[in-house]
């Protein structure tokens, strides 16, 4: 007697199929041969960024003070640890970090996520009713692909230089008629991922200026998610520094969300929101408790030390290696790429940098992927069986718009190209291999 299979959720059913992150991530874990294939595509932070001495002396550091690193390797409590969330708004204030000021900061609170900010965004995604979410084109695909499983209905907006560009928030919401009462939170990455454009401040004031007037037609608060996951590496000099939207919030409509995976290391998990007190934190809260009670603690007193003892100077020195990367990169863009772009953004902030093609359809399956991927079936392309000429992994511009959306077909021949990962000789030869890519796929 057969079994039926087991009975999954609406969101279990969605998840059957892997994302697209989730089959990269997969491959690249499973089969890359370090030293050899080049990740321009998964966004691995540098490994020589990460301050490992700093990070062992800020262990010991905890561990020889119990008197105020009480039980490190116990169990914490939801809103994060105390020493944490006072070393953050600490950095946040003596940093001036968006130019937060302590009466700003003394109307919000500071929680911490359960996992990296990764956990607060899909907490959102829990503890929200179902409806409409409003966000970028292109999109942090990863969040917005975990949002559509979960039953949330995506529309995404097209950006322009400064970001997303309201006029045409304002056409998508009229659009909306009767259905604008649907629209339950607008989410916002303040130096985009994947094309690293920078939210400029006056676009920033006037987005929270619209969100709170689409709040007071409603009658309800729609809360605005600003996810600064990259903006404290924002690294090109004469870039006007990012102004916190928590400043100009009077409707306590704004909630930022930070992490310290790309200045510090990903496997801390530190990620942080800073918000008005209220229902949604309450209910993050409880989500946190929900998901095991607290973020590892040994793991959030770690991160206190490193705030205050080692992060200006890490901050210096993370910056100036990835400025150093993207000026070096973007010449390399220049020199192999350039005739075969419309378009090129990025390199001032993060460490990716995103193409338009003219005409190079970059999807999956298409013959400049497959180039790269070396599954062209011509050996002296690809090399023999076992023995593979290196590999180039890239993000497809596919992947990151939405796919009805304005940039649908933009899409098909854009990339997401990350300088964050590898060194700067395996970058060159990867940039060099896709311009052999796209010639390649114009003789297709």
């Amino acid at each position: 007697m057969s079994l039926e299979e087991i009975k999954l959720s609406k969101y279990g059913l969605a998840s059957r199929l892997p994302s697209p992150v989730n089959r990269m991530m997969a491959s690249f874990s499973a089969s890359f041969r370090d030293g050899l294939d080049i990740n321009l595509g998964v966004g691995y932070v540098n490994e020589r960024t990460m301050p490992a001495r700093d990070m062992a002396e800020a262990l010991f550091g905890v561990l020889k003070d119990p008197a105020r690193y009480r039980l490190p390797f116990n169990y914490g409590g939801p809103r994060g640890s105390t020493n944490l969330i006072h070393a953050l708004r600490r950095h946040l204030l003596d940093n001036h970090v968006g130019g937060l000021t302590a009466p700003v900061l003394e109307q919000n609170e500071i929680i911490i996520g359960p996992s990296g900010a990764t956990s607060l965004l899909e907490a959102m995604g829990q503890v929200m009713e179902k409806g409409i979410v409003i966000t970028t084109d292109p999109m942090y695909y990863i969040y917005c692909e975990y949002l559509h499983r979960a039953g949330f209905e995506l529309l995404a907006v097209p950006e322009d230089e400064e970001g997303i560009r309201l006029d045409l928030l304002e056409e998508t919401l009229a659009s909306l008629g009767e259905r604008r009462d649907a629209v339950r939170f607008i989410y916002v990455v303040t130096v985009n991922n994947p094309s690293c454009t920078i939210l400029s401040n006056a676009r920033r004031k006037h987005l929270v200026k619209a969100v709170s007037a689409l709040s007071r037609r409603a009658g309800r608060k729609i809360p605005l998610i600003l996810d600064r996951a990259y903006e404290d590496l924002i690294h090109a000099p004469g870039v006007p520094p990012p102004e916190s939207a928590l400043g100009y919030d009077e409707d306590g409509l704004v909630y930022e969300i930070g992490t310290l995976s790309k200045v510090l290391a990903p496997a801390l998990r530190i990620g942080y929101l800073v918000g008005s007190p209220g229902p949604l934190l309450d209910t993050l809260i409880q989500k946190t408790s929900d998901t095991g009670f607290s973020a590892p603690v040994i793991n959030q007193e770690i991160a206190a030390y490193m705030l205050e003892h080692h992060m200006t100077c890490q901050l210096q020195r993370v910056r100036a290696g990835y400025r150093e990367k993207a000026v070096a990169v973007r010449g390399w863009i220049e020199e192999y790429l350039f005739p075969l772009l419309t378009e090129c953004r990025g390199g001032q902030a993060g460490f990716y940098f995103y193409l338009t093609f003219r005409r190079t359809d970059t999807r999956e399956g298409s013959p400049f992927f497959r180039y790269l991927a070396r599954t062209t079936g011509d050996e002296q392309i690809d090399g023999a069986a076992g023995n593979r000429h290196p590999r180039v992994v890239y993000l497809p511009g596919s992947f990151c718009v939405h796919p009805s959306g304005r940039m649908q077909k933009d899409g098909q021949r854009q990339l997401r190209l990350s300088y964050g990962f590898e060194e700067l000789e395996q970058i060159r030869t990867g940039i060099r291999l896709m311009a052999e890519a796209s010639r390649y796929a114009s003789l297709q």
